[in-house]
């Protein structure tokens, strides 16, 4: 299972990376969306993490533009700045979602039930 994880937050998305890898899950991180589709031309992804809010690309403008190339690839969503609004729109695109912070075994329990 290969997985993205993108977020603006570099400190935390490097470190989600490193945590990830000791629990078995391959993982690459970039903080922005532009970079990340470049990422996902290169190597096929199962699972991409992306943050909801990130400048100039949302994570869920990311998402739209990533499913139109990689129509298998799952998503999930995570964010800071949690609001009604914010939920509602992950939801609707897949209802993976998690609010910041979060807790690693969750995020790792939520990537293996989408990738299943």
């Amino acid at each position: 299972m290969k997985v993205l994880l993108v977020d603006d937050e570099v400190e935390l998305v490097s470190a989600m990376a490193e945590r990830l890898g000791f629990r078995d899950v391959d993982a690459d991180w970039t903080d922005n969306g532009e970079s990340a589709l470049a990422m996902a031309d290169k190597t096929a992804y199962d699972v991409a993490v992306l943050d909801m809010k990130m400048p100039r690309l949302s994570g869920l403008e990311l998402m739209e533009r990533l499913a139109e190339k990689h129509p298998d690839m799952k998503f999930i969503f995570l964010s800071g700045h949690g609001s009604e609004a914010d939920f509602k729109a992950g939801c609707a695109a897949g209802c993976n979602y998690l609010i910041k912070p979060i807790q690693l075994e969750d995020l790792v329990a939520l990537i293996r039930k989408v990738a299943a």
